[in-house]
């Protein structure tokens, strides 16, 4: 899957101020909710919270990949997906770059300042977990970690996000 299935520009963002996970889980809650009918930003953050108790989805080295479950609606027509306006039957990502990190309780005790937010369907068992295994390869990547830290709009965070598969690709 391609990272640019997963975000829209409008839920990726360059963030000051956040001192805290829990207002980290919360602006996340709301960047995954923001454009879609039936995904409460209230319901999404007991998820990524419920989902930290479990334990901490901070992978070290400043990143961490909170991420949760939903129950899509009913409706089968094939166009409701998650643009503007629709019920989302799909993997809704989100990213923050936080200008200082905050604790998430990492394996290597650093605070996390890179969080891509994760909201999966229930059944999508199989989806969910090769979405982690992308974003984990991404971010294990230590120079485009620095350059996402480097990077100073929302756009080019999008860009440089939205294209990393391919780019990487042609660097291998």
């Amino acid at each position: 899957m391609e990272i640019s299935q997963l975000i829209t520009p409008e839920r990726v963002q360059c963030l000051g101020g956040i001192k805290s996970k829990k207002r980290a889980l919360e602006s996340l809650s709301q960047l995954l909710a923001s454009g879609v009918i039936g995904v409460d930003p209230t319901d999404i953050f007991h998820q990524l919270i419920e989902r930290e108790r479990l334990g901490s989805t901070g992978l070290g080295h400043g990143v961490a990949l909170p991420h949760g479950r939903f129950s899509p609606s009913q409706d089968d027509s094939d166009d409701a997906q998650f643009d503007l306006g629709m019920t989302p039957k799909m993997t809704l990502g989100c990213f923050i770059k936080l200008d200082q990190g905050v604790d998430f309780d990492s394996p290597d005790a650093k605070p996390a300042d890179l969080l891509f937010g994760l909201l999966v369907p229930e059944h999508c068992t199989d989806e969910h977990l090769q979405v982690l295994a992308a974003l984990a390869q991404m971010f294990s990547d230590t120079e485009f970690c620095e350059q996402l830290r480097n990077t100073k709009t929302n756009e080019e965070l999008y860009t440089m996000l939205s294209s990393w598969k391919q780019s990487h690709q042609e660097a291998s």
